[in-house]
C-alpha cells in the first residue's frame, strides 16, 4: 500500500518519507521509535537530579539577550523557578526574544547540568503548563526524524497505517506464543509504538526482537544444511609463493595469525569447501591472511574474490595488494571492480573475469552483478560481513559454483552469540595484536571538558593529524539531548581556526558523495570528520589520529571499542575521548571500562554481561548486525531462546510445510533471507 494513501501524505510528504527508506504504509508500520518520551511532572529545582531529564516550573527573570559568535546565534536568560533560579542557552533560535512573555509560567524540559554555583539547561523544550499537562504519566514515542518532517507527522502517519495495514497474519506458529506466552503480533506492533506503559512495552519488543532473531536464525540453519560437507570443485595445493611471501614480510606473524592461516590453508586444500569465519579485532591482521588466501588461489591458477563494503576500503585493499604484488614479484593481475568504474573501463574488467586474466578480482557489490561472468572463480571472501546479507554472500559464491567462503568481521562478538548468528560458519579467532601496535589513550568525560577537547583537537591538527567526531544523530530533531552531525559541525567551525577544515559524514548522504567525503578525507584534504557511526567500516586513516565521541552513555561498549578502531592504524600516539552527558556513576563506570583494555573481546563480554533486557533507551549496536529491534547484548537470552526453537521447529518439519507453519513459511518468502538492515543509520 503506497505511503501516498494515508491522509495527509502527498507528495512532498511521500518525498521526506522516501529519505527514510519508508515508501509504503507496511513499511511504516515496521518503523519502529527509537525512544520513547516519559514526562514526569515538573519538580522544584534544588530537588532535581542532576544530568538527567527533567522538567521545571519558571517565569523569566530580566532579559533575553541574544549575541552573534561566527555565525552562530546564541540566545541566553534566566528563569525564576522553585527552589532557584535556572540559567538557559539556545543555539539559532533567536526568535525566543519575542516569543517568550515575562511573568507568564513556562514549563522547561531538558537535561539539567550543575556548573559551579548555578543550574544550568541547554536547547530545553519549553511548553505551556496545559500544553505540559496532557502529556505527563505518558510515553510519547520519539522516531528517527528528517528535517522537514516531523515526529508528530510521523506519529500521526503511523497511527493511520496500523488501521489501515493487516497484521492479523501472525508468522509465530501458536505453539511457540504459548509457550513463550508472547503478544499476538497486532498487540505488539501497536504496543511498541503506542505503549500503555512500560511493562507492555517490554512485552512487545520482546516479541518482535524474537521474531527477527527466529527468522534470520531459520535461513541461517537452511544454509547451514545446504552447505554442508560440499565437494569443492577446484581443489588447491599449497603453493611455495605463499610461504616464501610469510618469510619476506617486515614482520612476523603473530601466533594467532599462524594459527589460523594453518586453519584456513587446510580448509583450501581440502576436498570440501570452506565456510569459515575469521574475526579479529580491528588491527589484528585480518587482511594479510586474506591477500595470504587470494595468492594461494591464483597460484593454483583459479580466481580469488574479495568484497568490501564501501568503494574507499575496496579501493585501499586493491592498493594494498598491487604494492605487495610489485614490492615481492608476485606476478598477479588484480583489477577494482566498483560502481563508479566508467563504462569502457568496466567493459574491460569484464572480459579480463570472463578470460581467467585477472585472477584477483576486488571490489564492492558490483562484483555480484549479472553481467560478471569468472572463468574459475574457487575463492570468495567477504569484508566486514556485518555489512552484507547472506543473501548477497550466497549470491557471490554461486559465481562459481561450490567454491571457498571466507568471511572476514572486526565486531568482536562473544563466541556464544557468533555460534548462533554464524551457524553455517566454522569461527577462527584472532584473539592478538602485533607487538609493535601502540595502545590507544582513553579518557572518559563529562561535558565540561568539551572546550579542553577542541583545544586538544587543535592542537593535534596543528601537528598535521586528523580528528573523528561521533554524532548519534543525523541532523537536529526532537531529542534535543543528543549531538547531531548537521549542529556540532556549526559548533565545531565556530571553536576552531577558520584554518581547520570542517566536514560532514551520514548514512542519509547519497553513495557517491559519501565516497567523496571518505576519500577527501584519507587524502588530508579534511582535517575534523564529524560524523554518525557510519565510518565504522569502510575507511582506513592512518593519519586520524583522534576521535571524540559524543553522548558516548547511549552506545553499547562494543560499539564504542568498535568506533575506537578507526585510530590507531599509524606510528603516531592515538586517543579516544568518550564525551558522556550523564555523570551517574554507574555510567561513568560501565564506559571506564574502556580505559581498562583495548581487547574487543574482554569489552564484548563486559557489555554482554552489563547490558540488561530492560535496557531500552540505549542506541541500538550499528557496528554489530543490523537488526530493526534487536540488539546481540541487549538480547542476547532471547537470541539464545530463538535459536532453540528454530532448531526445535527444523528438527520436526524441515520444509515447514505443515499448516501451523503457513504464515511463517509466508513471511519468509515475502522478506527474504536478509531479514537483517544493512542500510547504514
Amino acid at each position: 500500500m503506497d505511503i501516498r494513501t494515508l491522509k495527509g501524505v502527498g507528495e512532498k510528504t511521500a518525498a521526506l518519507f522516501e529519505k527514510l527508506h519508508i515508501y509504503t504504509a507496511e513499511e511504516l508500520v515496521s518503523y519502529y521509535p527509537r525512544d520513547y518520551e516519559q514526562f514526569s511532572a515538573p519538580v522544584p529545582l534544588d530537588r532535581a537530579p542532576a544530568e538527567e531529564i527533567v522538567a521545571v516550573e519558571g517565569r523569566l527573570l530580566g532579559n533575553v539577550a541574544t549575541r552573534h559568535v561566527r555565525g552562530l546565534s546564541i540566545t541566553t536568560f534566566a528563569v525564576s523557578c522553585e527552589g532557584g533560579s535556572l540559567h538557559m542557552t539556545y543555539f539559532n533560535m533567536p526568535y525566543l526574544k519575542n516569543s517568550l512573555k515575562r511573568g507568564q509560567p513556562y514549563i522547561f524540559r531538558g537535561c539539567l547540568h550543575r556548573r559551579k554555583d548555578r543550574y544550568v539547561m541547554e536547547q530545553a523544550r519549553i511548553y505551556k503548563p496545559e500544553e505540559y499537562g496532557k502529556l505527563t504519566d505518558c510515553m510519547q514515542p520519539r522516531y528517527a526524524t528528517t528535517k522537514g518532517l516531523t515526529n508528530n507527522a510521523i506519529t500521526k502517519a503511523v497511527k493511520q497505517a496500523i488501521g489501515l495495514v493487516d497484521l492479523s497474519d501472525d508468522p509465530l506458529p501458536e505453539k511457540i506464543r504459548a509457550a513463550e506466552g508472547f503478544l499476538s503480533f497486532r498487540e505488539a506492533v501497536e504496543q511498541m509504538h503506542f505503549p500503555t506503559g512500560r511493562e507492555s512495552l517490554l512485552a512487545a519488543r520482546n516479541r518482535l526482537v524474537f521474531d527477527e532473531f527466529f527468522r534470520f536464525i531459520l535461513v541461517l540453519r537452511g544454509m547451514r544444511e545446504s552447505n554442508q560437507r560440499m565437494k569443492c570443485v577446484r581443489p588447491m595445493i599449497e603453493v611455495a609463493q605463499t610461504e616464501r611471501l610469510v618469510e619476506a614480510l617486515p614482520y612476523r606473524l603473530t601466533k594467532a595469525q599462524q594459527k589460523v592461516w594453518a586453519e584456513i590453508r587446510a580448509d583450501l586444500t581440502s576436498e570440501y569447501a570452506m565456510n569459515r569465519l575469521v574475526q579479529g579485532d580491528v588491527g589484528s591482521g585480518k587482511t594479510i591472511l586474506a591477500f595470504l588466501s587470494l595468492i594461494m588461489c591464483a597460484a593454483n591458477g583459479f580466481q580469488g574474490a574479495m568484497m568490501a563494503p564501501t568503494e574507499v576500503l575496496a579501493r585501499q585493499h586493491y592498493e594494498s595488494l598491487m604494492k605487495m604484488n610489485t614490492e615481492y614479484g608476485l606476478r598477479l593481475h588484480p583489477v577494482l571492480l566498483t560502481g563508479s568504474v566508467g563504462a569502457r573501463d568496466r567493459r574491460e574488467i569484464y572480459a579480463q573475469i570472463e578470460s581467467g586474466e585477472a585472477d584477483i578480482v576486488i571490489g564492492t557489490h558490483a562484483l555480484i552483478q549479472e553481467k560478471v561472468a569468472y572463468k574459475a572463480l574457487s575463492l570468495v571472501i567477504t569484508d566486514e560481513q556485518h555489512r552484507f546479507g547472506v543473501r548477497q554472500r550466497e549470491t557471490l559464491a554461486e559465481k562459481g559454483g561450490s567454491v571457498h567462503v571466507l568471511v572476514m568481521s572486526a565486531t568482536p562478538i562473544p563466541r556464544t552469540l557468533a555460534i548462533i548468528l554464524y551457524g553455517d560458519l566454522h569461527i577462527s579467532v584472532l584473539d592478538e595484536l602485533p607487538a609493535e601496535r601502540l595502545p590507544i589513550k582513553n579518557c572518559v568525560v563529562n561535558t565540561s571538558y568539551r572546550n579542553t577537547a577542541y583545544k586538544f583537537m587543535e592542537k593535534e591538527v596543528a601537528q598535521g593529524s586528523q580528528v573523528y567526531v561521533i554524532c548519534p544523530m543525523v541532523e537536529e530533531g526532537e531529542e534535543q539531548e543528543l549531538e547531531d552531525v548537521a549542529s556540532y559541525a556549526k559548533k565545531l567551525k565556530s571553536a576552531l581556526p577558520a584554518s581547520v577544515r570542517v566536514e560532514t559524514l551520514h548514512g542519509r548522504m547519497r553513495p557517491a558523495e559519501k565516497t567523496r567525503i571518505m576519500e577527501a578525507f584519507e587524502a588530508h584534504h579534511i582535517d575534523v570528520l564529524v560524523s554518525t557511526t557510519v565510518i565504522e567500516v569502510g575507511i582506513n586513516v592512518p593519519n586520524a589520529t583522534v576521535m571524540v565521541v559524543e553522548n558516548a552513555e547511549r552506545f553499547g561498549l562494543a560499539q564504542l571499542h568498535q568506533l575506537r578502531g578507526r585510530v590507531g592504524r599509524g606510528d603516531k600516539q592515538s586517543y579516544c575521548i568518550f564525551i558522556s552527558k550523564s555523570e551517574r556513576p554507574e555510567t561513568m563506570e560501565r564506559l571506564k571500562i574502556l580505559n581498562e583494555s583495548n581487547d574487543g573481546f574482554y569489552i564484548a563480554g563486559k557489555d554482554l554481561a552489563l547490558r540488561g533486557p530492560g535496557d531500552l533507551f540505549g542506541i541500538r549496536q550499528s557496528g554489530d548486525l543490523q537488526f530493526a529491534l534487536g540488539d546481540i547484548y541487549r538480547d542476547a537470552a532471547v537470541l539464545q531462546s530463538a535459536s532453540e526453537w528454530a532448531d526445535k521447529v527444523l528438527a520436526e518439519d524441515p520444509p515447514l510445510a505443515g499448516e501451523e507453519y503457513a504464515a511463517l513459511k509466508r513471511s519468509l518468502t515475502m522478506q527474504g533471507t536478509n531479514e537483517v538492515d544493512f542500510r547504514s543509520i
